[in-house]
């Protein structure tokens, strides 16, 4: 992927974003992650067209198809300009609404078709593996032991994981109630390993983190200070390391893949998965069913005589 060169962003165009950005967020209590693509997107498109003497309220659809093919040009992939093109119709879309803009460029525009692409997951046995790893002597280890357990035994988002505070776990009903995307609320249940290791980092590994200050975040670092998804995907990295498990195959994803997966092997409902995943849609889930056929496609052709 090439860089795009365009000029700084204009006051205008910037003050538009941030008010889009505001909005969105009062509206539809997006992410924060969420927040911060779109601004990106809207960011690099608005630049681009002040290069060409146009700004987000003046664009055309054929300005929006020149931008596309300069990304193309610039070996952007097929879902990084989806992912434009969804920013783009939300940011209009309100845009029109507010009366903000005349014109809408998105309309008539089909996204780019994407490949089908099946979630990576862990074996069984790699996961035993990798939960391992840490070593639980140490309260770092100790720590890395109830986030690699939970967030295998929950499915959570690695940004829900990270992000969990003290008031959102109940150990004497063994549940989480979880804030996911759109702020909705979901129990979790934990399960009794992931409970046990996350009764003993709580009173055994967190107050030796902590040494007597005090934050919200149930998962903190050595600096007292709350973990944040860069430094829990270095330490799955390296755990994956030290399991045996290639770098390019693990990530906290992973992990969410793999409890889908393996649920599902072993005989979970989809619906009740979908809620466990905190997906809107059950068409989201339904991947996952792909997943685990494609595994006993495998299983079948590895040990049946015929297979």
């Amino acid at each position: 992927m090439t860089a795009i060169e365009t000029p700084p962003l204009n006051d205008a165009d910037r003050a538009a974003i941030d008010r889009f950005i505001e909005q969105a967020w009062s509206e539809y209590g997006l992410a924060e992650n969420t927040l911060a693509s779109y601004r990106s997107d809207l960011t690099g498109f608005a630049r681009w067209l002040g290069g060409h003497g146009n700004s987000l309220a003046s664009a055309s659809r054929e300005l929006l198809y020149r931008y596309l093919a300069v990304r193309a040009a610039a070996k952007y992939t097929a879902r990084s300009n989806a992912r434009l093109l969804s920013t783009l119709r939300r940011y209009y879309k309100l845009m029109r609404r507010i009366g903000a803009v005349e014109q809408d460029p998105t309309l008539l525009l089909d996204a780019p078709k994407l490949p089908r692409s099946l979630p990576k997951a862990l074996s069984e046995s790699e996961v035993v593996g990798l939960i391992r790893a840490p070593d639980v002597t140490a309260p770092r280890g100790l720590r890395d032991r109830a986030m690699l357990e939970l967030l295998y035994a929950t499915g959570l988002r690695v940004s829900e994981l990270v992000s969990l505070r003290a008031d959102q776990i109940n150990l004497r009903q063994g549940v989480l109630r979880v804030t996911g995307k759109g702020g909705k609320d979901r129990l979790v249940p934990l399960g009794e390993e992931a409970q046990d290791w996350l009764e003993r980092y709580v009173a055994q590994a967190r107050p030796a983190l902590m040494r007597g200050r005090i934050t919200d975040a149930i998962f903190v670092t050595a600096r007292a200070a709350g973990m944040t998804r860069q430094m829990f995907w270095v330490m799955v990295k390296k755990h994956g390391q030290s399991a045996g498990i290639a770098s390019q195959r693990i990530s906290p994803h992973v992990l969410r893949h793999s409890f889908a997966t393996h649920l599902l092997n072993h005989g979970a409902d989809l619906r009740a998965l979908q809620l466990l995943l905190g997906h809107s849609s059950l068409s989201t889930t339904q991947i996952y069913t792909h997943v685990a056929r494609e595994g006993l496609k495998r299983l079948h052709a590895q040990h049946h005589p015929r297979g």
